[in-house]
């Protein structure tokens, strides 16, 4: 059953790694309602993904009843027109909702183009017809937030600010980058114009508190391979900036915004952001292995043009979508978001405090294989 209240919230992406933490939020600090478009077949079969993904941050059963209950799954599709919602579906939404965040997207990095768009640019613009919609009915739309990324910044380098908004010279490193700026401009350029929120995380990596975590890429597959002595060298620059926020302060930069002005918001660790060489320090420290020589980043290329084992041509074809963001010249300025959450202490912290979190659990997780993990009111543990 829909909301019967008129303040639910839209959310796109629940089943996915910061749209489930953004869930989270809105259960444990609000009594809203959520309205999850889940990709699914069927009702039942929303339902049922719906469940899954809370079971798998909420520790008691109890409370994964009562959230459930207040999580009402469609089905609906992205890459499909009017999000593949039923007509009477998508009016019920309209009258009893006046919030839409948008966390859905592709996020793998080397998608053909035209397959990028289909979902994070024409996604977006179904995301908008609909809140476009809801504006139209019941009590009319207080805010649109669109997760994005601070990548968007492409080849920059220098300093990236919240105002930037145009697409970088130099282009960009993938089409996950190039579409998410495309969506971007579409909803910037929206009409009637939208009051939109856009949130600019960096590299998302595991709850600060349990290191829980889906999403297994970028800062993960590296320090997988060093952990097990599989990475004698880093294609890197030892200064570069390595920009890291956890998953929970990007769900808590979603929801502090809520009265906030409209606008484009870095959800970053900005001047608390590591490099590339004190990561590494903090690698080799955890896993008592002596740190990788750091390379030119040219040698990967090198490599993959030599006869090599496939095994090892897998490996490198792997790590070549990411060893890009370890030569960056950029650094995220977020002063306009800091602005609005520090005075509700939301703030992010340097990588050093919560690393060993993401590493005990990326290993109980047996990186992102087929872990045997529980919830526990504590935190996660390896269940008996």
């Amino acid at each position: 059953m829909l909301p019967t209240r008129g303040d639910g919230v839209v959310l796109t992406g629940v089943t996915g790694f910061v749209g489930t933490a953004v869930a989270l939020r809105i259960l444990e600090r609000s009594d809203r309602q959520i309205v999850a478009l889940v990709r699914a077949g069927s009702k039942r079969e929303a339902a049922q993904r719906v469940r899954a993904a809370l079971a798998d941050v909420v520790a008691s059963d109890r409370l994964l009843e009562t959230y459930c209950a207040r999580c009402v799954a469609v089905p609906a599709d992205l890459m499909a027109d009017g999000l593949g919602l039923r007509h009477a579906d998508r009016e019920a939404i309209a009258e009893r909702c006046d919030e839409v965040v948008h966390c859905a997207a592709s996020v793998t990095f080397d998608l053909p183009l035209e397959a990028a768009r289909a979902v994070n640019a024409a996604g977006a613009a179904r995301v908008a017809e609909l809140a476009t919609r809801v504006g139209e009915r019941g009590d009319g739309l207080r805010r649109v937030v669109h997760v994005s990324t601070a990548y968007v910044a492409g080849a920059r380098a220098g300093t990236f600010g919240e105002d930037d908004v145009s697409a970088p010279a130099g282009g960009f490193r993938n089409t996950y980058e190039q579409t998410k700026h495309e969506a971007e401009e579409l909803l910037r350029a929206w009409q009637p114009a939208l009051p939109l929120q856009i949130v600019r995380p960096s590299i998302v990596v595991g709850d600060r508190g349990s290191g829980w975590t889906r999403s297994f890429n970028v800062l993960y597959w590296p320090l997988k391979q060093f952990a097990r002595g599989r990475l004698p060298v880093v294609p890197a620059v030892a200064d570069a900036p390595v920009d890291v926020v956890p998953v929970d302060y990007v769900a808590d930069v979603v929801l502090g915004l809520s009265e906030a002005p409209l606008g484009t918001y870095h959800a970053v660790a900005g001047a608390h952001a590591t490099t590339v060489a004190e990561v590494i320090d903090m690698a080799a420290a955890r896993f008592g292995v002596p740190a990788p020589e750091i390379v030119d980043p040219g040698v990967i290329e090198e490599a993959l043009s030599r006869p090599l084992a496939p095994a090892a041509r897998r490996a490198l074809e792997q790590a070549r979508v990411y060893f890009p963001y370890f030569r960056l010249g950029v650094r995220f300025d977020d002063r306009w978001a800091r602005g609005v959450l520090a005075p509700q202490g939301v703030t992010a912290e340097p990588l050093c405090g919560y690393f060993d979190t993401l590493i005990d659990y990326a290993q109980r997780a047996a990186w992102g294989g087929r872990p045997d993990l529980t919830m526990t009111p504590g935190g996660v543990t390896v269940a008996a």
